[in-house]
């Protein structure tokens, strides 16, 4: 990405970049979430789901192919603010670190651009995560159906508890964001910087797409590889009951050290990394080709 570009740019392509995502990713993101919040089995009594692909083929037998969508207008609302407000915290926190606009940072101040912007989208993730989770876990066929839509959850929940029942889980939605962030854009510049071509070097179309769908999915993989336990922790606290864990994360890492072990915090990490690298990718793409377009239409936006 350009060192010297328009912070409003970022805004409007990371947005689109974020519907890109989403699209590519949400049906790997709805098993993830199951698995991590699925009851344990009681003695002698079989798990809910064998693994990634079982949680699917009962996902799609019991609720057809639309039940890996579920939950997904949560993220669809929110998601273009979201990544918005993530590429435009990323070029805000490249800024305030440049002593001239054209500088060129080195890791450590992309690694902090990128946590930086973790903070930015913090306040609009963490709703949508909590309503997305909710609608995520509820299953198909017979089962009664708690929330009829996302719309419906944000009313029940507020009605339950207020503001603070949407926003529940917004400190470990922040410990998840900030660290991953920072990985995120870190991984991506720096691969983007190592597959340029050399100065005086042509660039060739179809390698810098290769290229940016390599650093984009990379990208992702990095993010998840730091922000997987505290996913699992958060997953956990925003589908549990109210006043389950009166001590919000600290009582659901006790709880999971205790019956399931550390392992338990990479729960779901099959469907994250499967869903990790062409989601991200597309992220990428979209936010360049969309950078592309406005450069074309609005050269001095």
């Amino acid at each position: 990405m350009s060192e010297n570009v328009s912070p409003i740019k970022y805004f409007l392509s990371g947005g689109f970049g974020g519907i890109c995502t989403v699209l590519a990713g949400h049906p790997l993101d709805t098993i993830k979430v199951r698995l991590q919040t699925m009851p344990l089995p009681t003695e002698g009594q079989a798990p809910l789901y064998a693994g990634t692909l079982d949680c699917a083929k009962k996902t799609i037998r019991n609720e057809g192919f639309r039940g890996l969508y579920k939950g997904m207008s949560a993220p669809i609302a929110g998601v273009a603010p979201i990544f918005a407000m993530s590429f435009f915290g990323f070029g805000v926190g490249k800024r305030l670190q440049q002593k001239t606009p054209d500088e060129e940072l080195n890791n450590i101040q992309l690694f902090a651009a990128g946590a930086f912007s973790g903070v930015f989208t913090t306040t609009v993730m963490a709703p949508g995560e909590r309503i997305k989770c909710l609608l995520q876990i509820q299953q198909g066929g017979n089962s009664p159906q708690k929330y009829n839509g996302m719309v419906d959850c944000a009313k029940q929940l507020y009605a339950e508890g207020g503001i603070r029942s949407i926003y529940k889980g917004s400190f470990a939605t922040l410990l998840r964001d900030v660290p991953a962030s920072g990985m995120y854009f870190l991984t991506y510049e720096y691969i983007k910087k190592a597959l340029a071509p050399k100065q005086n070097e042509k660039q060739d179309a179809a390698i810098g797409l290769l290229g940016t769908i390599f650093a984009g999915g990379m990208a992702g993989i990095a993010n998840w590889a730091i922000g997987m336990p505290a996913d699992v922790l958060k997953s956990r606290l925003q589908t549990a009951p109210e006043g389950r864990y009166k001590n919000g994360i600290r009582d659901v890492f006790s709880e999971l050290m205790k019956h399931e072990g550390p392992l338990a915090l990479y729960k779901g990490v099959t469907p994250v990394m499967l869903r990790a690298f062409p989601a991200n990718a597309a992220c990428f793409i979209g936010f360049e080709v969309f950078m592309n377009f406005l450069n074309w239409i609005a050269p001095n936006l």
